[in-house]
């Protein structure tokens, strides 16, 4: 990527429309080669960012879930133990217990690396170049942020049985961040930071008639005419994302529907709000909107 107009047309082949500051700040991340952490509310597309750099740079895309309770195994390695039974009594049949006469070298042979599960972590070290994306990392403990932050200064692992695996070239790194809580500045100031805001009306609507072609572009106007006031509203459980647009918009094309009413709206809600709660406000809301 030759600069940050460069990302944001490349990007959009991809189906994700960058605003300049966004592009800049992954250009700087690739250039720099530095992690990228995007900090922002459920469905402002955080991780459509990291799928979308993958495919405009024809990179495979290794994505770790980050979740409570996660911890280095999880994203490193583990053993195939079934297969190392299995090669441990096909030992026993053929040589009598040993591998060359050797308990040891039985032993030994029980770690090769035909037997190593690459988690996440691991196979973006041994598939770079590639993109990795560590998402919702707010989830995860400050002892794996830790562990985190020791990978992404030396962009290498240790693993005891068969030695050090290192990157030969960096992959790019995007971490998302949906802030349930804070990040330890040790992980913020070794990667570049943007915050991923709602876009405005007319982006919104840029991104729907994007991401979903078959969306008019009147019932797209619509519809995210409609979710700014409901974000705009603050009393939403769960307020409704970019992606939950993209799908409300859809639903209500696949119905045939070429003008946002009342009874379509509310018919096609599951696209759109995923609480009762919220449904029922949203109801409410759409009856004003809708009939006014």
């Amino acid at each position: 990527m030759e600069s940050a107009s460069d990302v944001a047309s490349r990007l959009g082949t991809a189906g994700y429309l960058a605003g300049p500051e966004l592009a800049t700040v992954v250009f700087l991340a690739t250039r720099m080669q530095r992690p990228l952490l995007l900090e922002g509310e459920p469905g402002t597309g955080k991780t459509a960012l990291a799928e979308a750099l993958a495919s405009s740079l024809e990179l495979p895309l290794v994505r770790l879930q980050c979740y409570e309770g996660i911890d280095a195994t999880q994203a490193l390695y583990d053993w195939d133990f079934p297969r190392q039974i299995l090669h441990l009594r096909a030992l026993e049949a053929v040589a009598g217990g040993t591998a060359g006469g050797s308990v040891e070298e039985a032993e030994k042979s029980l770690y090769d690396a035909r037997f190593l599960l690459a988690r996440p972590v691991l196979q973006a070290l041994q598939q770079s170049p590639a993109v990795l994306l560590v998402d919702e990392v707010d989830r995860a403990d400050d002892e794996f942020e830790a562990f985190l932050l020791e990978v992404l200064s030396t962009w290498q692992v240790s693993v005891p049985e068969l030695g050090t695996v290192a990157a030969a070239e960096p992959p790019l790194v995007v971490l998302t961040s949906n802030r349930t809580r804070e990040l330890h500045d040790a992980l913020k100031r070794r990667c570049l930071y943007h915050w991923i805001d709602h876009p405005g009306l007319e982006r919104e609507v840029e991104i729907v008639r994007s991401r979903a072609p078959e969306v008019s572009e009147a019932l797209a106007r619509q519809v995210a005419g409609v979710v700014q006031q409901l974000r705009a509203g603050g009393d939403l459980l769960k307020p409704p994302g970019v992606a939950e647009t993209i799908d409300w918009a859809r639903a209500l094309t696949y119905l045939g529907t070429a003008e946002l009413d009342l009874a379509s709206a509310a018919a096609t809600l599951g696209a759109l709000v995923k609480y009762r709660e919220d449904a029922d406000r949203v109801r409410q809301a759409l009856d004003r909107m809708l009939t006014t």
